[in-house]
This record gives structure tokens, C-alpha cells and sequence, in this order.
């Protein structure tokens, strides 16, 4: 019996885990409030039901982002986040490693070495991306012009004075292709349609554009189609203690499963 050709649609997760290399001993004594304060918390548990039921590929990390960030590249540092780098201080302080959270509080006191730097790359970065860049070429191998991918996050429901709407009560979605850059406009449509029919409110390109995830790898000229989907975490979780909201999250995971279906059975996915 032949074979099904697969569908040319798979997401990445590149934020949700929780898991602090033993070498980032300046992470271990945060209080959870912190340590969580950026991590995209639940976004697996939240896509994981619809994932499973349209047996979509999912490229994810157990990794924390504050120790490698997988959507920066390892060149976003500065010499507060390693030793020598000749980037001034601050200019990447939310880069590759993180130096200070979104609300502006203290994470590294001293810079890393340029081995422990090189370390994380290796133990994070590389084996993730790899895994993408696997997903992408198993897919075109299959036989698919194009290849159809969506960079699940989620954001703060409220921007901070760190990002470019502070103080603005966000969307409940966000999506961002990079200012037209990352995939053709028939993909946005789609994702966008497609959230907002499973009832969500959605923005487009604010206050995001676009990470390095859907800059590196949004190339419609070679058939690559990416997107970054940003998910308002007051719809599921405290904000403040970080916790999951079983009834508020149990909705959400309907309708997100709602939008994956709607995106993969669409005929721009063949």
C-alpha cells in the first residue's frame, strides 16, 4: 500500500521549556516568577491536541530560552551577556542569553566565558535547528513546492516599557511575517482567517514583527513559508503567579486545535 504524502505544514515551539542547563547556576536561585516570566509556559499544551489530530510534525525544546534563545541567532549577544564580545553593553540584553526580563529585572551579574557561550550554542541551538531544517527538507523531499510553517509563541497581554506598545492591551493573537518578507500573503490570509474563525481577535504585525525564527527560515523564492503566531497569555494563564487556568485553557485548546484544522485541510496546503 502506498503511502500518504504527507501534508507540507509542521510548527515549531521554540520557547516553552522550562529545563536550566546546570552550567547557568545564575538562573537556579531565581524565584519561578521570574524564571517564567518570558517563557512561553503551556503554548506545547495548548497546540498539542490539535497537533495530535491533524498529525502535524512539531519541532520543540526542553531548553530555556533565558539560558539560549532559539529565536535569536548566537551572534545576538553583547559583552554584558559574554566576555569580549565587542557589542555595547545593552544593545543585546534580551539577545542569544538573557541579561535582564522584559520588566527590566536583573538575570546575569557577570558576563558568561566564550566556551560556556559556545557550549549553550552547541547544546540548544544547534540540535533545534537542525530538527527545523530536517522538517523543511523531509517535506520538499516528499515532493512539495512549497512547505508551510508556523512559529508558535505566546506574548504578555499587556507591551512593557522593553517592548514597542507599552502599556496597549494586546490582541488575543498575533501574527507577524517579518513586513511581508517571511511568506506570500495567501499563507497570512489563512493563519489570520483561521484564528479569528475559531474566535480569537487578531492583529497583524503589531507589536511584533517577526523573530529569527521566521526570518531565517521565511524564503518564499525557495518555497519555504513561515509565520509567527504570538498567543495572549492572559486567555489561559495568571500572569502574575504563572499558572495554568484549566477552564480558560481547555477553550483555548479547542479553538487553537479549530485553527491547525482549518489551516492543514485548506487547499493551500497540498
Amino acid at each position: 500500500m502506498n503511502q500518504l504524502k504527507p501534508k507540507p505544514f509542521f510548527v515549531t515551539i521554540p520557547h516553552a521549556g522550562e529545563r536550566v542547563p546546570d552550567e547557568c547556576r545564575w538562573l537556579n536561585a531565581l524565584p519561578e516568577e521570574i524564571l517564567m516570566c518570558d517563557v512561553d509556559r503551556f503554548v506545547d499544551r495548548l497546540y498539542e491536541p490539535g497537533l495530535a489530530a491533524g498529525g502535524i510534525p512539531c519541532v520543540k525544546t526542553e531548553w530555556h530560552r533565558y539560558a539560549a534563545d532559539l529565536n535569536r541567532i548566537p551572534e545576538d549577544i553583547d559583552c554584558d551577556s559574554v566576555q569580549g564580545n565587542p557589542n555595547l553593553s545593552g544593545s543585546n540584553n534580551r539577545g542569544f542569553h538573557w541579561v535582564v526580563t522584559t520588566y527590566n529585572q536583573p538575570l546575569m551579574k557577570t558576563p558568561m566565558s566564550k566556551e560556556l557561550h559556545q557550549k549553550l550554542v552547541d547544546l540548544i541551538y544547534e540540535p533545534f535547528h537542525k530538527s527545523v531544517r530536517n522538517q523543511y527538507e523531509k517535506l520538499f523531499l516528499s515532493g512539495h513546492k512549497k512547505v508551510y510553517h508556523l512559529d508558535a509563541h505566546s506574548m504578555p497581554s499587556l507591551g512593557t516599557k522593553m517592548h514597542r506598545d507599552p502599556g496597549e492591551i494586546r490582541a488575543e493573537i498575533v501574527v507577524s511575517d517579518c513586513q511581508q518578507k517571511s511568506c506570500d500573503p495567501e499563507f497570512v490570509d489563512l493563519v489570520i482567517s483561521s484564528y479569528a474563525r475559531a474566535g480569537f481577535r487578531v492583529a497583524y504585525n503589531w507589536p511584533y514583527l517577526g523573530g529569527r525564527v521566521s526570518e531565517q527560515y521565511g524564503r518564499p523564492d525557495l518555497g519555504q513559508q513561515a509565520l509567527q503566531v504570538e498567543m495572549n497569555r492572559a486567555l489561559y494563564m495568571d500572569e502574575k503567579t504563572k499558572k495554568w487556568i484549566p477552564e480558560k485553557a481547555e477553550k483555548v485548546q479547542k479553538q487553537v486545535t479549530q485553527a491547525l484544522q482549518r489551516i492543514a485541510s485548506s487547499k493551500l496546503i497540498t
